[in-house]
């Protein structure tokens, strides 16, 4: 019970044989189908309130700024296994000719070179890469894969993406939705460059980390406090749950810490409160971005053996896509059963930030998009992406930057007990048919239907509920007021039985340490003893004889 999560770290990294693993973490989703990261100072079983067994994921926690820097070859694979994971759930934004080239170093580390015996006219056909790609991406993919990718290793292949999407805006961007002051749906990310803002499919805002002064929170509500030339400026987002704020505003101190500072020696608490005695109080404790690096530097081994997942061609759609995303977790030292690698995708399927439809490519800008896919729900969706791709005719060009980053597009319960067929069995909304925060309305959706039924129930009393609600507003805001002045008086009493004992120890006692007597040596104290305290005791022990005179006498 008291086993903490770095030990579950260090046990992973040390079961693959994996040095650079300060760029890892584990992640969980709780009960209330927020997502976490296995803080490694805690208890594992206080971070988990669900019950056992539990579902973790191996997951690329801070993406390395420059891959050029990643010294192993095994750290470069797992790296590239999160990218095409994120590639495939819509959550790296690019050009069409962007898409094409990262898709076809998939197909090249996969495969190898193009052979005309192996591989028939439709063989990227088999490789489900993006949310939804055309038959004219595909055909690109196909191209760049004969042409400009022959001869390259797996491991070159790999390299290759990784310089590629490195460079793009949304590289290691992890999507929180929330809306803004105006109420318009964005969704806020971390990146080694800063803290990143997308309306739509365009980064509104990039805020370097040295421009940041602080990230705090309260409730629902998230800032950013900015000082830039001398002018200070705070951005204020609202989250759907205060658990939501919080894992945001915990991500953007882990961030800060990771890529800002030179040394971990300097990362101080963060509060997420101005109020020192108030809110949540976190201090990251890992190496940073630098020391990651130069720790790299220093690693003397034979590098270990990469075992590469193959991909069998001859495979239906369906299976291939699923094959595709579950050997994404490598070497794994047990083998799991397949409920448990279905409840792992699935679980990154319902968090919000997971998909979007943000790489789906089509040939008419003004129709409505589809929302993006998932492993567990390539049958029902495959229709249209075949019905989308179709169009050999058209030939105006297609581009991404018409889309809608919009990782949230669509929502889908977790199943726990029901297993993988509660996701085919659930129903999918076309994304036209989705007003603006609609994600945010599907959280709450329960909660707004008991309101409703208790609203309907109550219609004869209407107006002492709302009596009793505007009394019970006053007391909720009085009890607060008291809880933060009962906190502020016991903070107080807290510093006077410490302060106190140390002050009569110095102006009473003869005890001769060191520091005491320094500090007895110090004029200000000489004069605090001689003008103030000294009068005082006088004053009170005469107040004090003359009160026992009195008393005697009566």
């Amino acid at each position: 019970k008291e086993t903490k999560g770095q030990f579950l770290i260090d046990h992973i990294c040390n079961h693959y044989s994996l040095m650079e693993k300060d760029y890892f973490g584990i992640r969980f989703v709780d009960p209330e189908k927020q997502r976490h990261w296995l803080d490694p100072n805690k208890p594992i079983s206080k971070q988990m309130k669900s019950h056992p067994p539990y579902t973790m994921c191996f997951r690329v926690k801070f993406y390395p700024h420059e891959p050029l820097k990643i010294k192993e070859e095994l750290t470069r694979y797992l790296l590239y296994l999160q990218i095409k994971r994120d590639i495939f759930h819509g959550r790296l934004l690019c050009s069409f000719a962007d898409a094409a080239f990262l898709g076809a170093c998939i197909v090249q580390a996969e495969i190898g070179d193009y052979d005309p015996d192996e591989h028939p006219d439709n063989y990227i056909c088999d490789f489900k890469i993006f949310p939804k790609q055309s038959q004219k991406l595909e055909r690109k993919i196909v191209e760049v894969h004969k042409s400009e990718l022959r001869g390259q290793s797996p491991a070159v292949a790999e390299f290759n993406l990784l310089l590629k999407a490195h460079s793009l805006e949304t590289y290691g961007v992890d999507p929180h939705p929330c809306k803004d002051s105006t109420g318009t749906t964005t969704f806020l990310g971390y990146t080694a460059a800063g803290f990143v803002v997308f309306q739509g499919n365009k980064r509104i805002h990039l805020i370097r980390w040295p421009d940041i002064c602080k990230m705090k929170f309260d409730g629902k509500t998230f800032y950013v406090v900015i000082l830039q030339k001398e002018k200070k400026t705070v951005l204020t987002y609202h989250t759907s749950t205060p658990a939501a704020c919080k894992h945001l505003w915990k991500c953007g101190v882990e961030n800060q810490a990771f890529y800002k500072y030179a040394k971990s020696s300097q990362v101080k608490t963060v509060t997420s409160s101005n109020i020192f005695f108030k809110g949540s109080r976190y201090r990251y404790c890992g190496k940073v971005a630098k020391e990651v690096v130069e720790a790299s530097s220093k690693i003397q081994r034979d590098p270990p053996e990469v075992h590469r997942s193959l991909i069998p061609h001859s495979r239906s759609s369906y299976s291939l896509n699923k094959q595709l995303i579950i050997n994404m977790e490598p070497l794994q030292p047990l083998i799991p059963s397949p409920s448990e690698e279905e409840e792992e995708e699935e679980e990154e399927v319902e968090a919000p930030q997971e998909e979007s439809i943000l790489l789906s490519l089509q040939n008419d800008v003004n129709s409505s998009p589809v929302p993006g896919n998932s492993p567990s729900r390539d049958i029902e969706v495959m229709p249209d992406l075949r019905h989308d791709g179709e169009d050999p005719l058209k030939e105006e060009p297609l581009t991404i930057s018409e889309q809608v980053y919009n990782p949230s597009a669509s929502l889908l319960p977790t199943p726990v007990d029901e297993g993988v067929e509660m996701l085919f069995n659930s129903s999918l909304r076309a994304e036209g048919e989705r007003k603006d925060g609609d994600s945010f309305e599907e959280f709450d959706a329960d909660e707004h239907a008991f309101l409703i039924a208790e609203e309907e129930e109550l219609k004869e009393a209407r107006k002492a509920l709302n009596v009793s609600y505007n009394f019970l507003m006053g007391n909720m805001q009085l009890n607060a007021f008291l809880k933060s002045f009962s906190r502020l008086v016991l903070v107080a009493l807290g510093l006077l039985l410490v302060l106190l004992p140390l002050l009569l120890v110095l102006l009473e006692s003869d005890i001769d340490i060191s520091f005491l007597h320094d500090i007895r040596q110090t004029p200000e104290f000489e004069q605090f003893h001689n003008e103030y305290y000294c009068p005082l005791r006088k004053w009170l022990a005469c107040k004090i004889s003359s009160a026992l005179n009195v008393a005697n006498r009566s």
